[in-house]
């Protein structure tokens, strides 16, 4: 069999599985977000935190709680790493350093996972389960919270009302990510991942020394790093590392995890504001997205310049052989279209239009499907602008599932695709001026910028995924990616959570002959130029100093 046949397998077999999944994941999701029922379990945690799980709350209030369980959270990691050379379990490893442990804690609450450290050499059994794979679950399970909360605006009216922060959060951890992620876990010890508590090991002779490596509860955070849309790796190479993925069949079970909930979530959209048809719309925008970036992706890796690439049967530099062209390339796509940023294969190994569209799909807001949660309100938020952008070319007051898109919505959904552009290229811009950060660049030049700029679009748009080359691992790094990752994930729920609160408060319109049929594939085909034309516009410039001058020249 021929490395392209395997690879069109391989996507036809992910597409198999997913599509079994979309239907009761997507109805199990609604019912748990619209269920009135609290279960024991449930119960003793609002006792503890002292939350009233039936309190409704305004966008504000929502917000706050959001807010404050993310800065005790932030406060807990940032401890936890600071006291590690005094903690139990902690394998000889000392106290993580006050900048690394900022970016860390700030990382993995807002769900980016960004990893300036090696995690088998930095990371002791405590701060791994009881900080990082705890982070993994509820940084999810706020994400998820959000888009739910914005449905409920789609949803309701003539409230101010969007639900209880807590509930969501506790129901979005417990009843959805525990157990998908337990049966996971299960299924990747089977499939040779590792899952332990021993120390470090030395194995045989290599080179004219012995080499270490350390156990640890691999497995389940793994599976939790993947359905999560997380990506913080157990260790430095990620997904690269046959203790966290073993074999092809796991690579492709990794790759069914990270786009499981994103994709069913719009299921759920359908089903929570009346329209299944609705759900397919945006499903089927995120679909052809996902599915042209993928055939992209393989064109670039796969195709054959020089002997050395037609041997290898494509650009095998930076790829795991257990994985090929194929696996790398889907997987590569998956987790920069989503939150993840866990990597199977060197990005930065890749061609140079293939790098450029691991960026690209970073920079479209990662909506295609996105990550857990935030894929769904990024994508309907574009859907809000591509139907203001049909109303402006028919003349017609836009309106979306019944709710008018007036100046309000617009500035609300026009400071959400402007603020994580602003970050990528402000912080990009400032890293390239100053004198000191450019010597964190391995490379010279367009593939140097590249480095950097990949860096502040993962950062900002709370992927995780690293270009590799770059030392990020730097005061000015270290805080500067930190600022990006709390602004661009805390700055954009603040719109989702503004716009969700005044289309709540709308009396539906009627529909009439003239309302835009958004379930429509006409919508679908405009949501998608939208979005391309929006990204392009903004990012050209860019990318034309960097990914696009390397792959032409």
């Amino acid at each position: 069999m021929g490395p392209v046949l395997a690879g069109v397998l391989q996507l036809l077999a992910l597409i198999g599985a997913l599509a079994l999944v979309y239907v009761p994941l997507g109805n199990y999701m609604a019912k748990v977000y619209s269920s009135d029922k609290h279960l024991r379990t449930e119960k003793w945690i609002y006792k503890g935190i002292g939350a009233n799980p039936d309190t409704e709350m305004t966008w504000p209030a929502y917000l706050r709680g959001i807010l404050a369980f993310s800065a005790v959270s932030v406060l807990f990691l940032y401890l936890l790493q600071r006291l590690q050379g005094v903690l139990p379990g902690s394998m000889g490893f000392s106290s993580v350093d006050p900048a690394q442990s900022f970016n860390t804690a700030v990382s993995f609450v807002t769900n980016t996972n960004w990893q300036s450290y090696s995690g088998e050499q930095t990371m002791g059994h405590v701060v791994q389960t009881a900080g990082l794979a705890v982070q993994n679950f509820v940084s999810a399970a706020v994400g998820m919270a959000v888009a739910v909360a914005l449905v409920r605006g789609f949803a309701r009216s003539r409230t101010g009302e969007l639900g209880n922060f807590w509930t969501d959060l506790v129901r979005g951890t417990l009843r959805i990510l525990v157990p998908i992620a337990a049966v996971a876990a299960v299924i990747l010890v089977a499939c040779g991942a590792i899952q332990n508590f021993s120390g470090i090991h030395e194995v045989g002779q290599f080179m004219g020394g012995s080499q270490q490596w350390n156990g640890g509860a691999v497995a389940s955070q793994e599976a939790i790093k993947e359905l999560g849309t997380n990506g913080g790796g157990y260790f430095n190479a990620n997904s690269a590392h046959p203790f966290e993925n073993p074999t092809g069949f796991t690579n492709l079970f990794e790759i069914f995890l990270i786009l499981c909930i994103p994709f069913a979530l719009t299921r759920t959209f359908g089903l929570m504001v009346g329209s299944v048809r609705q759900g397919y719309a945006i499903l089927a925008t995120m679909v052809t997205i996902w599915l042209g970036f993928t055939a992209l992706m393989m064109w670039t890796e796969f195709a054959h310049h020089g002997p050395a690439l037609q041997a290898a049967g494509g650009a095998m530099e930076g790829k795991e052989v257990r994985f090929g062209v194929g696996g790398s390339s889907i997987f590569a796509v998956a987790t920069t279209l989503t939150s993840t940023g866990a990597v199977d294969s060197f990005h930065s190994s890749f061609t140079g239009l293939g790098g450029g569209i691991t960026m690209l799909s970073m920079m479209l807001g990662e909506i295609a499907p996105g990550g857990t949660g935030s894929g769904l309100y990024g994508m309907l938020i574009m859907a809000v602008i591509a139907v203001f952008i049909a109303g402006l070319m028919v003349g017609r007051t836009p309106e979306y599932l019944g709710k008018k898109i007036g100046g309000r919505e617009m500035k609300l959904a026009a400071c959400y695709i402007l603020v994580t552009p602003a970050l990528v290229l402000v912080f990009t811009a400032a890293s390239m001026a100053l004198p000191t950060p450019p010597h964190s660049m391995l490379n010279s030049g367009a593939h140097g910028f590249s480095e950097v700029l990949y860096a502040f679009t993962s950062a900002a748009n709370n992927n995780g995924s690293a270009f590799a080359g770059l030392n990020a691992n730097t005061d000015w790094f270290n805080t500067m990616t930190g600022l990006a990752m709390l602004l661009g994930r805390f700055l954009p729920m603040v719109f989702v959570l503004a716009l969700a609160g005044s289309l709540a408060e709308q009396t539906p319109v009627p529909a009439t002959a003239g309302t835009l049929r958004t379930e429509k594939p006409l919508f679908t085909g405009l949501l998608v130029g939208a979005i391309l034309i929006i990204t392009g516009l903004t990012y050209f410039p860019a990318l034309a100093l960097g990914p696009l001058a390397e792959g032409l020249a």
